[in-house]
């Protein structure tokens, strides 16, 4: 019988197991660079299966959070190379969450403090995190952002290819896509966030056009086997909505099984909270969601995210229902979770207080069993 701790091909990338770490927003990359704590904090978690970095703004205007790393810059791609070489030294395999935030932005992260972007000048009821007057970090109401043309968006999918370009000449062994969270691409997705009336909204096939040709484009800068994708098909995070989300994923992930991604990484529930949460009239029927990826011939990795504990992870794998599992903020306060689950080892409390911003302390602190 598989198990967990089970070796598992993740398309062009051979993990040791199948615990992967959730990407983790941790806000410790001033001008968007990240350190050599960074490098540290990764290489301490390198025994997961597969490592996905905290999201990754694509472009400036990506940015929706004070100090997230970037891959828009010399300086952000020397960075990161310190951060793949830490972690292939520790023999842990890397890839990097590409983003770009949308409407999750303000004035203040934007180039020149203009609007940040959205499908639609729509508002999002949502908080981001920015430096204030007085240099401190503090959470603040999203801007008010403005629709893009029509006219940008061939822009806006090559700045995703040359993010995905930028991530393998920085070293990282592949990119997830993040179409998930509310953040622009689920944007484009979720009706409430999309009134276009153009090519890319109004009916199903258009709202999901624009994460299809990132897709593509993405998987022929780099190819599927190095491409993975993050979805949250009915998370209200960001105030995104939906009330047919089953319509909704079901054609995409319909679409993405001739892409050959090397992954399909699954929120189920709330972000970060029930599992069982729902949008629409029905709950979502995540078997169905999955066979009908399998049914039309997808074979990447099938992960599952949102509160997995030692004992439904071990249950998902044993079962089929997914092939990986990611663990979040378990991640954070142990370095060595994969021993801890393997063990059935008591976890480290976590350091609510330094989970955002800061330096070591909350971050690269953290004992392991044998400390």
């Amino acid at each position: 019988m598989t198990t967990l701790f089970d070796p598992i091909q993740i398309g062009d990338i051979a993990a040791s197991n199948r615990i992967a770490m959730a990407p983790l927003t941790r806000n410790r990359s001033p001008n968007a660079v990240p350190r050599a704590i960074t490098a540290t904090y990764y290489s301490q978690r390198a025994t997961a299966g597969l490592l996905i970095t905290e999201a990754t703004a694509i472009s400036h205007q990506g940015q929706g959070y004070a100090d997230v790393p970037g891959l828009y810059t010399a300086e952000a791609i020397e960075g990161w190379k310190a951060v793949t070489k830490a972690v292939h030294d520790a023999g842990g395999k890397i890839v990097t969450q590409l983003w770009h935030v949308g409407r999750i932005s303000h004035t203040s992260l934007q180039p020149n403090g203009a609007k940040p972007v959205a499908p639609s000048a729509i508002a999002a009821k949502a908080k981001t995190y920015i430096i204030d007057a007085d240099g401190n970090g503090t959470f603040a109401d999203t801007s008010e952002p403005r629709a893009l043309e029509l006219s940008e968006l061939p822009g806006l999918i090559e700045d995703y290819r040359k993010a995905a370009r930028a991530a393998i000449d920085a070293g990282f062994d592949g990119v997830e896509i993040h179409a998930a969270n509310g953040y622009l691409l689920e944007q484009f997705m979720r009706s409430n966030s999309n009134h276009r009336t153009d090519a890319y909204g109004g009916s199903i096939e258009n709202r999901i056009r624009l994460t299809l040709e990132v897709v593509q484009a993405i998987t022929r800068e780099i190819g599927g086997g190095r491409t993975g994708i993050r979805l949250s098909p009915v998370t209200p995070a960001n105030d995104v909505f939906d009330p047919e989300p089953q319509e909704v994923y079901n054609a995409l992930i319909e679409k993405l099984a001739p892409f050959d991604l090397a992954y399909i990484h699954v929120i189920e529930g709330a972000t970060g909270g029930a599992r069982d949460f729902t949008q629409g009239d029905a709950p979502f029927d995540w078997a169905a969601f999955k066979a009908v990826y399998t049914d039309a011939g997808g074979k990447g990795v099938w992960m599952v995210n949102n509160g997995y504990d030692r004992q439904t992870a071990l249950d998902a794998i044993a079962s089929g229902k997914a092939d990986m599992v990611a663990f979040g903020k378990p991640f954070i306060s142990n370095p060595d979770l994969v021993k801890r689950l393997k063990d059935d080892a008591p976890l480290n409390a976590l350091d609510q207080a330094n989970m955002y911003g800061g330096g070591e302390k909350g971050y690269t602190d953290y004992p392991t069993l044998a400390a």
